[in-house]
């Protein structure tokens, strides 16, 4: 079952086209990892998804509900986990959630219930009273998580959730993010500049750029596609180095860089000394060579050719607008 689709989405400013007749869907359950460089045009299209831009051309349906002419029905079904900080620090983790639970209407016994159902999801029931400003990062975005699931949305969008947070408190996060996946059905939209990020938690990904989506498949099939292996080198001519090594029938593919070559090939291992024989006949000198397996950031390079790594995270929420009285 699709609980996004997008037809021929479409957004213009002025002329300029940040997103370009994308379609796509996104499965009922699942985990759906949105990639691309700054400016690629996955802002545009989170904030036609949630209401709150009007797309120029095409449509879409969130949980069934038309996002031009059934607003309210989709803002019902959907939750936001901010990246930048939306907490109330003078309240307490149960508070926050209490406020939030009111702006969307839920009665007493109900507030009560999801209020201890999130926060025994996120291991956050001993904390409840404690001020948020006594939280740890781990422990906000942990909050952050459970504010956007009390109202039981069908959708839940995560903008860069473990951004800024150390090594050991992302991996918790994504454990929350998996457990509340599984247990409360929630459809999950997830923006992250992480690759390994997107890697653990994606059933699949979309990458975009330029306005138009490049490829979306599950990550296996992603790094399949890439190669078995990857060969990274530099050398003193990449130019002339990689036309030849293009025209060898065990690269799969290769892809040009400002300062290296990436060559998709089965058996790596095997391959490097024939790639050093065919530099040696061009008498090419290489400088650096390494064999590895396959990463989303070697999809992402070879899709976009740009790193991730190269990029600094952006807001699709920075502007303060309003969803049901919040914030």
């Amino acid at each position: 079952m699709e609980i996004i689709k997008t037809e021929n989405f479409t957004k213009k400013f002025n002329g300029f086209t940040a997103v370009d007749h994308i379609s796509f869907t996104v499965k009922k359950g699942e985990i759906f990892g949105f990639l691309g460089p700054n400016g690629a045009g996955k802002t545009t299209t989170i904030k036609m998804l949630t209401t709150l831009l009007h797309p120029t051309e095409g449509s879409a349906k969130l949980a069934g509900y038309d996002i031009i002419n059934e607003r309210d029905k989709v803002r019902q079904n959907l939750g936001v986990v901010f990246q930048d900080p939306a907490l109330d620090t003078e309240l307490t983790g149960r508070e926050n959630l209490d406020y939030h639970a009111r702006m969307y209407g839920l009665n007493k016994d109900t507030r009560k219930k999801r209020i201890k159902d999130v926060l025994m999801l996120v291991d956050l029931e001993e904390k409840k009273d404690v001020l948020v400003k006594n939280y740890s990062g781990g422990m906000k975005r942990r909050l952050e998580i459970a504010r956007g699931l009390m109202h039981s949305p069908t959708v839940l969008f995560l903008d860069e959730p473990t951004l800024g947070l150390d090594a050991q408190t992302r991996r918790a996060i994504w454990k929350y993010i998996k457990k509340m996946n599984k247990e409360e059905n929630t459809s999950i939209f997830l923006t992250t500049h992480y690759m390994d990020e997107a890697d653990y938690l994606c059933d699949r990904v979309g990458i975009i750029d330029y306005g138009k989506i490049l490829v979306i498949d599950s990550t296996s099939n992603l790094k399949n596609a890439v190669g078995n292996d990857v060969i990274t080198l530099s050398s003193s001519e990449l130019n002339k180095l990689g036309k030849k090594l293009e025209k060898e029938p065990w690269v799969k593919n290769i892809k040009q860089h400002d300062t290296f070559l990436t060559i998709g090939v089965k058996k790596g291992e095997e391959k490097i000394p024939v790639v050093f024989e065919i530099a040696r006949s061009l008498e090419i000198k290489i400088k650096s060579i390494g064999v590895r397996k396959p990463t989303l950031d070697d999809v992402f390079l070879y899709f976009t050719g740009r790193s991730m790594r190269d990029e600094e995270p952006e807001n699709p929420f920075k502007e303060r607008v309003r969803i049901h009285g919040r914030r």
